[in-house]
């Protein structure tokens, strides 16, 4: 049986109280689990943003953003992780639809 690997996208934001290493190594480890798990295309480290409504009596929050690719019993471990892991302030991982190219009639 073939497995199917789809497109995922996910955005975390980390508690902006914690050090620059500590930071950094929440990071890396989210990368290698991904990397561990399916294949991380693309990862945006967009830093310290306001958020749009206080978390944990945080204004602020270090955000991140990664594509990835992975089979689709993946992306609920990940969220499991993400949700128990001191210093993750939200988290949400998305599925990306596949694109639908329309066939040409004769």
């Amino acid at each position: 049986m073939e497995k199917i690997i789809n497109s995922y996208e996910t955005l975390y934001v980390i508690d902006p109280d914690l050090t620059e290493e500590a930071t950094k190594a929440l990071v890396e480890k989210f990368t290698a689990l991904i990397n561990a798990n399916g294949t991380a295309s693309e990862v945006n480290e967009w830093g310290k943003r306001k958020l749009a409504y206080p978390i944990n009596d945080k204004t602020e929050g270090y955000y991140v953003l990664v594509n990835f690719t992975s089979e689709g019993s993946f992306p609920a471990e990940l969220e499991r992780v993400m949700g128990i892991t001191e210093g993750i302030l939200r988290s949400i991982v998305i599925r990306h639809e596949a694109k639908k190219t329309a066939k040409a009639e004769a």
